[in-house]
């Protein structure tokens, strides 16, 4: 019946049913090994209209999916469903120049959109690592940041508008202009489970007119993190403030050769943008307090050439790390930034402790660090000491006033630690506004929130 009322309303060619299809889209960085009753391949709001209310008869589960590069299991089925891929819907569908703003489907690969307007003087800022792959609506649904969200922000405050499919099948907008609650602020983020975006409106930015991007090196992982609080302190706020360690350093220059420092316990990438005098004079100031803390170079990229590979270099770390072990975990937690040397201790010794090998990578200004523990998945000791040291970074980022997450979500993989930061009344307030929009628990169910907790725990 399922595949069938999918058929008839999307075509044959939208819906898949083969069991490699439909491996294909069971994980995405993380799996539980479940594979989705079908996907689909809808090219409008109307047709994910349609389906939403095809699994609504059924009860089937939905899930949104873009590229698939998550790193939580947000975009994978937990219990089979019907999961929704926005490969279809990649256009920009309107481009308003005069104010500032775009309409995109949710299926746009985030780099796509710069590319495509580079003509008229304007970017989106939002920019993950993943920003060549992962789609806007997928950065939606994660509220993705990336290097530059020091200067600009995530993606909530890039996004103005949006065009969602509720759990009935119908069709409703937001807009950071309406009166009353913000929902557009409250969808975004929200991983899938509280609507479909088919559509969104977001800011755009004009092309600053110069940007200097320079590189320091430093003895020693604290020496960098203390130069970052200070740099921070002194009331500079660089367009970009990342750091590496000399793990990530040795592989992104054995896989790039993007011109960083081997010999360099650590390294940031600096990048300032704006008119060429403030462009200069954050060189100078940033310059000063780097070496005050103890760096041992301080290097201007003199090209568009050498800014593009250092940032080739920055943006491919993670892939990188293939070269030195055959996998890798990624962990995603924030700290405030006076806590960085404290919190990188932790990892250092976390992974000493269980005897596995971590690189450090990370988007220093706002202290969202990504520390990736490296392993091999065919030998069970090195599967279970990555999990436990990932779990030992968790809590001590929240220790130390941070929290689990800061751009990736929390999916599968971090709905337990969700109890790390909120008590169970507070998940269950947040629960009973998943009811609100979802009662039925269609939408991306089983995600973010820990197994057990619901809106009922309000009510007693």
């Amino acid at each position: 019946m399922l595949i069938e009322r999918l058929t008839e309303a999307l075509g044959a060619d939208a819906v898949k049913t083969s069991p490699e299809d439909l491996a294909c889209y069971s994980f995405d960085a993380y799996s539980q090994g479940v594979l989705p009753s079908a996907v689909v391949l809808p090219t409008s709001a109307a047709q994910v209209s349609a389906v939403v209310k095809i699994a609504r008869d059924l009860g089937e589960p939905l899930i949104a999916r873009g590229s698939g590069t998550g790193l939580c299991g947000g975009a994978t089925p937990l219990r089979a469903g019907i999961v929704l891929s926005f490969a279809r819907m990649n256009q920009l569908l309107e481009l308003d120049i005069e104010n500032r703003r775009a309409r995109v489907a949710p299926g746009l690969v985030n780099l796509q959109l710069s590319e495509r307007i580079a003509s008229t003087g304007y970017f989106y800022a939002p920019d993950p690592a993943s920003q060549r792959a992962s789609t806007i609506g997928g950065n939606i649904g994660t509220n993705a940041g990336g290097p530059h969200c020091l200067a600009y922000g995530t993606t909530v405050n890039h996004v103005l508008a949006l065009e969602m499919i509720d759990d009935r099948g119908e069709c409703f907008t937001t807009a950071v202009d309406d009166l009353g609650y913000d929902l557009t602020a409250l969808l975004v983020g929200s991983e899938g489970t509280l609507g479909i975006v088919t559509s969104a409106w977001v800011r755009l930015l004009r092309l600053p007119p110069a940007t200097g991007v320079w590189l320091a090196a430093f003895p020693s992982i604290e020496s960098a993190s203390e130069a970052v609080s200070a740099i921070v302190g002194a009331g500079i706020v660089p367009t970009a403030l990342e750091m590496m360690d000399a793990t990530i350093v040795r592989a992104v220059e054995s896989a790039y050769a993007a011109g960083y420092p081997e010999d360099a316990a650590a390294v940031l990438l600096v990048e300032s943008s704006g008119e060429p005098e403030e462009v200069a004079s954050a060189d100078a100031a940033i310059a000063r307090i780097a070496r005050a803390h103890g760096a041992t170079k301080w290097q201007a990229a003199t090209s568009a050439e050498q800014r593009d590979a250092l940032w080739r270099g920055r943006k491919g770390a993670a892939g990188a790390v293939g070269r030195i072990a055959p996998n890798y975990y990624t962990q995603d937690v924030c700290v405030p930034r006076t806590r960085l040397p404290e919190m990188l201790a932790a990892v250092d010794d976390a992974a000493r402790r269980h005897e596995i090998v971590v690189g450090n990578v990370f988007h220093a200004g706002d202290g969202n660090l990504h520390p990736l523990l490296l392993y091999d998945k065919r030998d069970a000791r090195q599967v279970a000491a990555v999990i436990e040291t990932g779990n030992i970074v968790l809590a001590r980022a929240v220790e130390l006033g941070g929290t689990i997450s800061g751009e990736h979500g929390v999916g599968i993989e971090k709905r337990n630690g969700m109890s790390l930061v909120y008590r169970t009344e507070d998940l269950a307030a947040m629960a009973c506004v998943r009811d609100v929009f979802d009662p039925q628990a269609l939408l991306n169910p089983e995600k973010i929130f820990p197994s057990g907790i619901s809106c009922r725990e309000m009510r007693t």
